[in-house]
């Protein structure tokens, strides 16, 4: 069974730093591209950040370009969102998600 733990959410303030942290488990965490998901209060999913099972390759949304870096380590079977600048817009439940799947969620919240 698939499994994944979003983890490290709280209060931020704008201009601040945080990081997310998702540990994986119940398939082989290298051979799958991850995701970064996020669902603001009242909107849709969006898709943040990618990142490719070998770590060479990783794209972002534009709204997180530059201020958010996504990684992954392989023998952890861990997922990674680093935060930086973080704005009110950032506010939102942060996923990490395989494919479709999406496991429990991390509150993150913005203010000052």
């Amino acid at each position: 069974e698939v499994q994944l733990q979003a983890s490290g959410g709280g209060l931020v303030q704008p201009g601040g730093s945080l990081r997310l942290s998702c540990a994986a488990s119940g398939f082989i965490f290298s051979d799958y591209a991850m995701a970064w998901t996020r669902q603001a209060p009242g909107k849709g999913l969006e898709g943040i950040a990618v990142i490719t099972g070998d770590g060479e390759s990783i794209s972002y949304s534009d709204s997180v370009k530059g201020r958010f870096t996504i990684s992954r380590d392989n023998d952890k079977n861990a997922l990674y969102l680093q935060m930086t600048n973080v704005k009110p817009a950032d506010a939102a439940v942060y996923y990490c998600t395989k494919g479709s799947t999406k496991g429990r969620g991390t509150l993150v919240t913005v203010s000052s």
